[in-house]
Order: C-alpha cells, then sequence, then structure tokens
C-alpha cells in the first residue's frame, strides 16, 4: 500500500512587524486587553510591494530544500489562500513558473482558515490513488489587505505569511487520516462581504472588511475543532494519550486552549505561535508546524494531529505520523 508523508516543511514571513504596542496608536485598544482575549503580542505585515505568490515562493524554497526537491521533481502544486495575487490566474500557476516547476496540475483552494488542510489532504489522495509523485501545498495569506484598520475588534488579530510542505509517497504510514468539513448556514457569523462580482472596489475600505460575529465563531469552532479531532483519533484506533502534537490552527488561544481541554490534552503539546503570528488564516498551520519541527519538538515518527476551522463554515483535520 502507497502511504504519503511530508518530506519537508518551510514557512516565510515578511519583515515588517506590527506589535500591540503600534496599534494602540492606531485605535483604541491596549495591549494587555489584546494578549488576554486573543493571545496576540505581534504580527507580520507583508510590504506595499509583496503579494501572495512572493510569500509563497519563499516558504516553499525552504521546504523544497528540507525535503531535498528541485523544481523538475515536483509534479503538482496545490495552493490553499483566500488572497491571491489575481482572481486569474491562479495563484499556483504563479508560484510554479517562477520556482521554474515544470508544466503540471496546479491549482488553488478557497476555503478560508481550513485552505491548508483543505490542499494537504488533496494532495493526499492524489499520492494515493498514484497521480502525483511529488506535490508541493503551500497555505499563504495576505490577510492585512482586508482588513479596515479603524475596527479594533477585528485589525488587532491578522497577519501574513506562508507555510509550505511537500508531499511524497512512502512505504510507511504517514499521512493516517483526513478529514473535512463545511456548514454554509453559518455563513453571516464570519466573512468577507466583497469579491469579484460583488463590491469588488470597497475591498480594503472602511466600508468593507472582516466581518466577524466573534463569541458565536468561538462557541461553533471549540465545538467542532473537538469533534473532528476526537473522529480522527477514533477512526485510527488512536488513544488521545497517544498523540504527540497538536498542530491547531491560530486563531485564538483561548479556542486553542478550549479544543486541548476537550482533548484531555496539555498545553506542553500543543504548538502554539498566535503570540508571534496573529491569524494568517490558511497560513497558520503549516507555520505552526515548521516551527515546531525548526525548533526540535517535532520528530520524525511523532504522531501529530494537525486542525483548522474558518469562515464557511469550513473545518478539517490531518492525523499523521511525522
Amino acid at each position: 500500500m502507497t502511504y504519503s508523508r511530508i518530506a519537508g516543511t518551510g514557512r516565510y514571513l515578511p519583515e515588517k512587524i506590527l506589535t500591540n504596542f503600534d496599534l494602540e496608536k492606531m485605535v483604541e485598544t491596549s495591549d494587555e486587553w489584546i494578549r488576554t482575549r486573543t493571545g496576540v503580542e505581534r504580527r507580520h505585515i507583508a510590504a506595499e510591494d509583496q503579494s501572495a505568490s512572493d510569500l509563497s515562493v519563499e516558504a516553499a524554497k525552504v521546504a523544497m530544500d528540507d525535503a531535498g526537491v528541485s523544481p523538475e521533481d515536483i509534479d503538482m502544486v496545490i495552493i490553499g489562500t483566500t488572497t491571491p495575487d489575481l482572481v486569474f490566474p491562479n495563484i499556483a500557476t504563479i508560484v510554479q513558473h517562477r520556482l521554474g516547476i515544470p508544466a503540471c496540475p496546479a491549482f488553488s483552494l478557497e476555503t478560508a482558515c481550513s485552505g491548508f488542510i483543505y490542499a494537504l489532504s488533496t494532495a493526499d489522495k492524489f499520492i494515493k490513488a498514484d497521480g502525483a509523485k511529488c506535490v508541493l501545498v503551500v497555505g499563504v495569506e495576505c490577510l492585512t489587505r482586508l482588513i479596515d484598520w479603524s475596527d479594533r475588534n477585528t485589525c488587532v488579530l491578522f497577519g501574513d505569511g506562508a507555510g509550505a510542505v511537500i508531499v511524497k509517497p512512502s512505504d510507511e504510514p504517514g499521512i493516517l487520516s483526513t478529514h473535512l468539513g463545511a456548514d454554509g448556514q453559518y455563513k453571516d457569523l464570519l466573512y468577507y462581504p466583497s469579491g469579484p462580482s460583488r463590491d469588488l472596489d470597497k475591498a480594503g475600505t472602511k466600508e468593507v472588511g472582516i466581518m466577524m460575529t466573534g463569541n458565536e465563531v468561538f462557541k461553533v469552532a471549540v465545538k467542532t475543532l473537538g469533534n473532528v479531532a476526537t473522529k480522527a483519533l477514533e477512526d485510527a484506533g488512536i488513544e488521545q494519550s497517544e498523540l504527540d502534537w497538536l498542530v491547531p490552527h491560530q486563531a485564538n488561544i483561548r479556542i486553542i486552549q478550549a479544543t486541548a481541554k476537550r482533548l484531555d490534552l496539555p498545553m506542553e503539546k500543543v504548538i502554539v505561535t498566535v503570540q508571534d503570528h496573529g491569524n494568517t488564516s490558511a497560513a497558520s498551520v503549516p507555520m505552526a508546524l515548521d516551527v515546531g519541527v525548526r525548533d526540535g519538538r517535532i520528530k520524525r515518527g511523532q504522531l501529530v494531529l494537525m486542525e483548522a476551522f474558518g469562515g464557511g463554515f469550513t473545518w478539517g483535520s490531518v492525523l499523521m505520523r511525522f
């Protein structure tokens, strides 16, 4: 049986850093208020001349180097994002060309914060079906382009960045299971009210910013993330105590803590980067994974559960033996 496994990881963060103290000068807020309610201390902001493809290319280079693969080795590119460079062509084709990857399938997925999980799940299926041998998967966002900086409830949350992985076939179990879900009835709790066919000219203005009903999002997110994590473990016949690491979407420290509690998992087994990155949507899980790998916490052979929850609502999990 053919399995898929992550052969390399990488991440890229823009140079500009916006701290909570910087935000105190922009809106009526405070470092203490932001930290206690969200866990965020700082976030990275893409430069004016940087786009999502720029961030993706840099993260991909690191992942490719880590996996020891060249552009010629890659035969599929999948990118999860809500903030592509252009409406079309899709961002994966732009990244493919810039990296010098030969002609191959290249496409993007838009499932908000669950984008990377959806993309990785798709790569897993292609490899297991012998439809690809080496897949570049990226989660990337330039969410700060969508922010209304006068809205203190949302502008403190988000940041920019990119995370990437290389996925290859393996004779040994790597990705054990993936679970995806969505429920559009919750659309009005978290959304961005403009797009290519609706009020696109208002994007990034005070008229149009990220719309979120925080308390309601929290309730559904915690319940859903707990359920999808439990299902992933049950379907694999794995006890919660066997899990080495949880790598959750870095939306809010309270959601992360509540999810860990539902799993009866100590925070010492949770990779947390929200303090340094903020909520980077589709980029948050792959960047957190890379942080855990690079600092030596996540080791080969360990059992890792990644999960995410985003606007839509969409959600998903990937259980793997790293």
